[in-house]
């Protein structure tokens, strides 16, 4: 049975194009920064950002280690999201490896950081205080629903950073898809930011990797961070073809995805026991269950399988689907009826 895969976009596999282009990659030593097929990739996830340079990593979580860990030095302090996925996400990374502490700020339903709340964070100058470097914003916001955060809000981010000297950094995990709900150019929305990461391997269908972009300067000190964390990689290239398929081609289809998730949106409102949230705004849809339903969460899991679709519970009594390029409109309908027949 093909299963209909909506436990998260990171499932997506690799394109028959991205196949062929894999098979046939140039190829050379990216820690000598010689492989063509990477330092074209960089350039141009550079470009298209509007940065000065960008560099491939490994995983989205090993990019944005490396960001903060470049902001910040051992005991600084970096202010984010209590529902970020750097902040309840990664291991505790930038702690355990950066050293950093962190000011997590509650997360507005709408996914974004009261500016208040982020001034109210700023630590003042006190030897009894850490040192306030760096505010981190996720964009799309992933707990709160798959949101994006708009142009104006990012700009008056930035601009709150750069009146008291911090540095900005954008988890972009999705930006591109942020950038498609919005209908703008991603170079716009992170425009403010000091430093990005935007993953290939999620809604891009790469099969692995993401890049992190910023001046020159910021770059030649992530490349550094990289080997530090064992993310220096050889003859890459083979995958960073992917990546260049992602960027061409990938970006362009991402209101497909959404459209299927509005559709399986609507669906679901027809089944009896669902407590559907906010309507999705990309590849998202977020629901939790009705307490009159008497099956755990793991057993809706279960018995969902059986109808050859694959969905997985995000927290207690609360489940995300999220689409992608593998889910077409006869997924979305098997996914509908799945739901009315275990729910009924």
């Amino acid at each position: 049975m093909d299963m209909i895969d909506l436990r998260s976009d990171t499932v997506t596999k690799p394109t028959p194009e991205m196949r062929d282009a894999m098979a046939e990659a140039e190829v050379g030593d990216d820690v000598y920064m010689d492989d063509p097929t990477v330092n074209e990739l960089q350039a141009k996830a550079a470009e298209m950002l509007g940065k000065e340079d960008s560099l491939f990593v490994p995983s989205g979580t090993m990019g944005n280690l490396i960001a903060l860990m470049v902001h910040c030095q051992r005991g600084d302090e970096v202010i984010l999201g209590d529902k970020s996925h750097i902040y309840l996400n990664e291991a505790g990374g930038f702690s355990a490896l950066g050293g950093i502490s962190s000011r997590p700020v509650m997360n507005q339903k709408d996914g974004t950081l009261a500016l208040d709340d982020i001034r109210a964070s700023i630590q003042s100058e006190d030897v009894h205080h850490t040192i306030t470097k760096l505010i981190c914003l996720e964009n799309t916001q992933n707990i709160c629903g798959g949101v994006p955060l708009s142009v104006e809000y990012i700009n008056q981010v930035g601009k709150i950073a750069k009146e008291n000297n911090l540095s900005l950094h954008i988890d972009g995990a999705r930006i591109f898809n942020a950038a498609t709900a919005l209908n703008v150019n991603v170079k716009d929305l992170v425009a403010p930011a000091d430093s990005v990461m935007f993953c290939l391997s999620k809604g891009l269908s790469s099969p692995v990797g993401s890049m992190i972009a910023g001046t020159k300067k910021f770059i030649n000190r992530a490349r550094h961070l990289r080997k530090m964390l064992g993310g220096g990689m050889r003859q890459v290239g083979v995958v960073a073809s992917a990546g260049l398929i992602s960027l061409d081609t990938m970006t362009k289809r991402l209101s497909d995805d959404h459209a299927r998730a509005k559709k399986i949106f609507d669906g679901l409102k027809q089944v009896a026991g669902l407590v559907l949230e906010a309507q999705p705004q990309t590849n998202m849809i977020y629901f939790g269950i009705h307490p009159n339903i008497k099956l755990t969460d793991n057993q809706i899991v279960d018995e969902i399988k059986k109808y050859g679709v694959l969905v997985d519970w995000a927290s207690s009594r609360r489940f995300r689907l999220v689409t992608h390029y593998w889910v077409d409109d006869v997924g979305v309908e098997k996914t509908i009826e799945a739901f009315k027949n275990v729910l009924k």
